[in-house]
């Protein structure tokens, strides 16, 4: 994970708009997010939502992004509407290498679209 914090500076840069995302889909940029579909979807429906602010991972969150965090949850719900997911989605944060966290920038995933099993790793 250590060599992929230039990453970090890849949404960052997409917030600021001096990149244009190399997306295949619809990219969702709001004032404190971004959400999109993910490239290599492991399930139907997968999409991410990432905030505007840097953040690592779950672990380097202060308590003062309590909110933001949280609306993502809303973020992710809304969007799941609104791509149908009439029958149930799955929201994921990965945090740290055991964790599965290939990007060093928090983002929460949510996949849908099929019955989804259990356990997940």
């Amino acid at each position: 994970m250590e060599n992929e914090r230039p990453l970090i500076f890849h949404f960052t840069k997409l917030f600021a708009g001096s990149v244009k995302p190399q997306l295949r889909f619809n990219c969702l940029l709001f004032l404190q997010r971004l959400a999109f579909r993910d490239l290599s979807p492991q399930a139907p429906t997968l999409f991410l939502v990432t905030p505007k602010e840097p953040i690592i991972g779950l672990s380097d969150a202060e308590d003062s992004g309590e909110s933001l965090l949280g609306h993502f949850m809303i973020v992710g719900k809304k969007r799941a509407a609104h791509l149908g997911l009439t029958n149930g989605f799955r929201m994921v944060a990965d945090e740290g290498p055991e964790g599965g966290q290939s990007v060093c920038h928090v983002r929460l995933h949510i996949l849908g679209g099929r019955q989804l099993g259990w356990p997940p790793g």
